[in-house]
């Protein structure tokens, strides 16, 4: 009841007028280059780089801390019609810096639909960070709690801007949808839990709703996706690898382009990594092929594996080793925060341990509890851990008590094990079944890295898996907007 109190007290007029006094636009960020080195400009990868800004409470659970903080955020309008009373699709931006929204499939929908599209940063990350210096104390208010209260302040705060502009009374409602993939599609699903008055419905694309202490799934998953043969191949890489680390470890990560890390339960996790990414984001072959036949190139396993770490893990997706160093971790005013920022999180809250299985295992056995538990007290200090079975317990986990919401997984994503996989009473679960079907492929296509315009699904190796998805997702979203727009509201 208390949350709820403050809840309303943050949606009073006043601060409400706050806010719209404070959203101005500021101009384009440079282009950035995406994974593989590849350019693209507003017309490519983004439909709009343009920040905006409003101001955002720092704690929404205190009676007495008013603090605010910028909170930017991008807005989407060409397909909303002059009257701009259309839905408003929301897309959240998750644990990385919102550099602007990404012309993906979602694109496709909002044309289809004649939505705006708006897209709130995550507090803390890129440019939406209440503190300079990202502390451990300071890093308190981050929390997925505090960032579901962040998106239902902004809807409101939009649809307020909206009404302002287009001079209609405060009391008009557009419709909203809500969308979200991986971290993020978990708090499209608890947006719709936490805040159903406020969304018609969620699209939870590779939403990770079930908090994991030891995720020993995620590493069974990469092994059964990479298939007997490439399977067999990385643990024997793995073997190898433990017996060098023991007799040379300064020149095995030499190999690897990573002696700069000290710790070896590091250096471990970013070869785990390096193979997971493959298949999450729909590139088995980046790896595979390599491991195929390495003699043939005159190479052994390790160094074959070695050449993928650097040339396509750190090269062609830009990959910092830095990320993986918990002294560069410590460091409380780092170049670029998401990693700390994203451990605290998972510190702190979600685990998503990606330990090693007692047996079977693709990644080393060092790649263990303990490892993940001394890197959260070594970053972070004493008392430091995530309470899964009370963000479980909060939120629901696969159990999820709501309605309205599309879960979407693809088959070879390690996240899906974290997701809701079953459907149940008005919360579908679609599975995208192909052999390059990866994390978010309803949304980004195939593969999911590189970028795909307009999540392109031609190069998934089963098109029409993806596109059979997509028409449920269309439906549901039709539906639900629809009866949005009854009288009742009985939403």
């Amino acid at each position: 009841m208390g949350s709820r109190a403050r809840f309303a007290s943050l949606l009073s007029a006043s601060f409400l007028l706050l806010l719209l006094r404070s959203a101005e636009p500021l101009g384009l960020r440079q282009q950035t280059p995406l994974a593989g080195g590849e350019l693209l400009g507003v017309a490519g990868r983004y439909l709009t780089r343009e920040e905006r800004w409003m101001n955002q409470r720092l704690d929404h659970f205190s009676p007495t801390d008013h603090r605010q903080f910028k909170q930017r955020y991008f807005e989407f309008l060409d397909y909303h019609g002059a009257a701009a009373t259309g839905p408003v699709f929301l897309r959240i931006c998750g644990e990385s810096s919102c550099d602007g929204i990404p012309n993906d499939y979602l694109a496709v929908l909002a044309k289809k639909f004649g939505a705006a599209v708006v897209t709130p940063e995550h507090r803390y990350y890129g440019k939406s960070s209440p503190f300079d210096s990202l502390t451990t104390e300071n890093l308190r208010f981050l929390s997925s709690k505090q960032a579901l209260f962040d998106l239902a302040v902004f809807r409101q705060y939009y649809q307020e801007t909206l009404n302002s502009r287009h001079n209609r009374s405060s009391g008009f409602e557009n419709p909203w949808f809500v969308f979200g993939v991986s971290y993020a599609g978990a708090l499209s699903a608890w947006f719709r839990l936490k805040f159903p008055h406020l969304t018609c419905g969620s699209l939870a694309s590779s939403g990770v709703v079930l908090a994991v202490y030891n995720f020993t799934d995620f590493d069974k998953q990469v092994g059964e996706s990479a298939g007997p043969e490439c399977k067999a191949a990385l643990q024997e890489t793995t073997r190898l690898v433990d017996e060098q680390l023991r007799s040379d470890s300064h020149s095995v990560k030499a190999l690897f382009g990573a002696q700069t890390l000290k710790n070896d339960g590091d250096f471990l996790f970013l070869l785990a990594d390096a193979a997971a990414t493959t298949f999450q984001y729909g590139n088995p072959d980046a790896v595979c092929s390599l491991l195929a036949n390495p003699k043939k190139n005159g190479k052994d396993l390790v160094e074959t594996y070695a050449q993928f770490v650097r040339d396509y893990y750190i090269k062609k997706l830009e990959t910092t080793v830095s990320s993986y160093d918990q002294e560069y971790l410590k460091e409380t005013t780092p170049d670029d925060s998401s990693s700390r920022l994203w451990w605290f999180q998972v510190c702190s809250e979600v685990a998503y341990f990606q330990v090693a299985p007692k047996n079977d295992s693709v990644r080393s056995a060092k790649v263990n509890t303990r490892y993940n538990l001394d890197l959260c007290k070594n970053v972070y200090g004493e008392g430091v851990y995530p309470d899964v079975f009370m963000t479980n317990l909060y939120y629901g986990g696969t159990s999820i008590a709501a309605s309205k919401i599309v879960f979407t997984n693809g088959s070879q994503d390690p996240w899906r094990h974290a997701s809701k996989q079953k459907s149940s009473k008005d919360m579908p679960s679609y599975l995208i079944k192909c052999s390059n079907c990866g994390h978010g492929t309803d949304l980004r296509g195939c593969p999911q890295l590189p970028f795909r315009i307009k999540g392109d699904s031609s190069n998934c190796t089963s098109p029409e898996a993806v596109d059979t998805v997509r028409k449920q997702i269309t439906k549901h979203i039709d539906l639900w907007l629809s009866q949005c727009h009854e009288p009742t509201r009985a939403w």
